[in-house]
């Protein structure tokens, strides 16, 4: 398969990294330093804290090529706009793996709703300048499939095919028949749980302010009562169900574990502060077309 992966962050350099060893053709975008970066060193990775820095030569380019089989786009939210205009010419089925919680209907009006599929990345790590610092593999992270799906929630030959090429890659990946249930639902949690931390000042600090924790979760549960579609886990309905006095020990507990920190809530920069309020924008516009 002729691939493009857009965005060369965490999950970007990760994707594309798997697929090139599968013998796949990939091309990772990027601008500016990090397309340098790739060009003079290729994906250079780092497991955790190791010292040890592998570095995989995967082709880095600045502008698409005119046609691809797959094109994955992992942006930050925000940086979506730019990425439509940048496709609207290029052939090729798009899968966007991001945060995303204003539905289909934008992304398709751009680029075409006939080629367009929705997912969510399932890597995690941190940018160490130009090293992709993973998180090293867990039971819990071994079991987290990346979901897919058709904007219609069907079960299509490409879905199929896309999911059957990236678990050959090693990527478990998963279809999912209701994926913009999904993603907005994940949305209505992070938002609220990433300003809380943001706010606080990290993980840590937000574990330490009951107060606080006790209003994320009335943010939370104001927006999954006003969700425009069913709950995707429905496992998250009970967020709305269990008492604070049993919730906020377990939030707590969360915030001040290994999986916090990595989890990338420690991340207070710029874009991903831009990335939140977005969300929260389109959130806010599911909620006020009810």
């Amino acid at each position: 398969m002729k691939l493009l992966v857009y965005g060369a962050g965490v999950n970007g350099s990760l994707l594309a990294v798997r697929l090139h060893e599968a013998g796949h053709d990939v091309s990772l975008l990027a601008r500016g330093e990090r397309l340098s970066a790739l060009r003079h060193h290729g994906v250079q990775l780092a497991e955790g804290n190791s010292p040890t820095v592998r570095q995989v030569p995967v082709p880095a380019v600045e502008h698409p090529d005119d046609r691809y089989d797959l094109i994955t786009v992992l942006v930050r939210t925000h940086q979506v706009d730019v990425v439509l205009e940048s496709l609207a010419g290029v052939r090729g089925d798009v899968l966007f793996l991001l945060a995303w919680a204003a539905g289909a209907q934008p992304l398709g009006a751009a680029i075409g709703s006939e080629r367009l599929l929705l997912g969510f990345p399932a890597y995690g790590g941190t940018m160490d300048g130009d090293v992709v610092r993973y998180r090293p593999p867990s039971r819990t992270t071994r079991l987290t499939p990346m979901p897919i799906g058709e904007p219609d929630g069907r079960t299509t030959p490409r879905l199929e095919g896309i999911v059957r090429e990236f678990r050959t890659a090693g990527i478990n990946a998963k279809s999912q028949p209701q994926m913009d249930a999904w993603l907005k639902t994940h949305a209505a949690v992070t938002v609220p749980l990433g300003q809380a931390v943001h706010a606080a000042g990290g993980p840590r600090a937000l574990a330490d302010n009951p107060d606080a924790i006790r209003h994320m979760i009335r943010l939370i549960r104001q927006n999954l009562a006003t969700m425009p579609t069913p709950l995707v886990p429905r496992g998250f309905g009970a967020l709305r169900a269990i008492p604070d006095a049993l919730l906020v020990p377990v939030l707590r507990r969360f915030l001040r574990s290994p999986t916090a920190e990595h989890s990338g809530l420690s991340n207070a920069s710029p874009a991903e502060t831009a990335e939140l309020e977005r969300l929260a924008e389109q959130l806010r516009t599911h909620v006020t077309a009810r």
